[in-house]
């Protein structure tokens, strides 16, 4: 059990995150739930509910049983890094609030782990991908919705979170796509010639009424397409050509950046396309090396 004043403190730190930061909504969840497992666990260890009073006299050796507990539950490194990075964001803003020092909980040290690399598709298996999709279906309005959005991912280098959030406001699609992504940050995305006539095509076939405030891209019973729906019928069609597992619908974003790269893109001009608040993230996207970065670099900041 959560005290109530504990429960309260939680839901006052996400409300900040969200009003300060732009966090999503996704985002939000994973850290109240991070949070509130942390606070369960307390008050189990402690053997009490544990108020605002005994949060703030939380020990190194309460961090310590903690994590040990939460990686006795098979959970990796990378998850328990980001576990940690929320127990701590609630700790500063609540050691603000209540005016107490939470180094015991601050100072604990994040677990180490090897950052993945993304692995994009080669240009003709992303080809070969988007055109297996559509045989996926026997309806040809789900074959062309499942291609108008795995395109747009590949061809504007969409978020698929982004991809479904388009609605009929966005018809027809023109040169170029207004999109919001993470913390509410607008950017403008090119939409090349094959996204726009697939998602013409799907448009034209979908038999859902597509008014301006309705999802373009719908479920077969009229509502919004599931992110889950997208990624099985990829898998099915990966499966089909022989492609790794790997070969998800986000890795067509990440194939999106590295073949811009490849092709001689800039990387900073990626990044804007991308989304990305920084270019560090860009470079593990794209998998570039340490020289080619230093080379975006001087071109940004050229020497007098």
């Amino acid at each position: 059990m959560i005290s109530a004043a504990a429960r309260d403190a939680l839901k006052g730190w996400l409300d900040a995150q969200q009003a300060l930061k732009g966090a999503s909504a996704n985002t939000i969840e994973a850290y109240g739930r991070d949070v509130a497992d942390f606070l369960a666990f307390m008050t189990e260890h402690k053997g009490e509910t544990q108020g605002i009073a005994p949060l703030t006299r939380v020990s190194v050796s309460d961090m310590r049983s903690w994590m040990a507990h939460t990686r006795g539950q098979d959970v990796g490194a990378r998850s328990m890094a980001r576990k940690l990075s929320a127990v701590k964001s609630f700790y500063r803003w609540l050691s603000d609030r209540e005016g107490f020092d939470a180094t015991a909980v601050l100072s604990a040290r994040s677990p180490k782990f090897q950052r993945k690399l993304p692995r994009p598709l080669a240009p003709e298996a992303a080809q070969n991908l988007i055109e297996t999709l559509e045989l996926q279906s026997e309806t040809p309005w789900v074959a062309a919705r499942d291609q108008a959005v795995v395109t747009l991912l590949y061809g504007c280098g969409l978020r698929i979170s982004e991809a479904l959030g388009l609605t009929g406001r966005d018809l027809p699609l023109g040169e170029a796509l207004r999109i919001t992504g993470k913390g509410g940050k607008e950017r403008l995305v090119p939409v090349i010639a094959p996204a726009r006539e697939a998602v013409t095509r799907y448009a034209d076939l979908c038999p859902f009424d597509i008014g301006a405030g309705t999802p373009l891209f719908r479920g077969v019973r009229g509502g919004a397409l599931s992110p889950r729906a997208v990624q099985k019928v990829t898998q099915a069609a990966r499966m089909q050509l022989g492609l790794p597992a790997t070969a998800t619908p986000h890795a067509m974003r990440h194939s999106f950046a590295t073949h811009l790269l490849n092709a001689g893109g800039d990387l900073r001009a990626i990044q804007e396309l991308l989304g990305h608040a920084s270019l560090s993230t860009t470079q593990a996207y794209t998998g570039v090396d340490a020289g080619r970065l230093m080379e975006v670099y001087r071109k940004a900041h050229p020497k007098g």
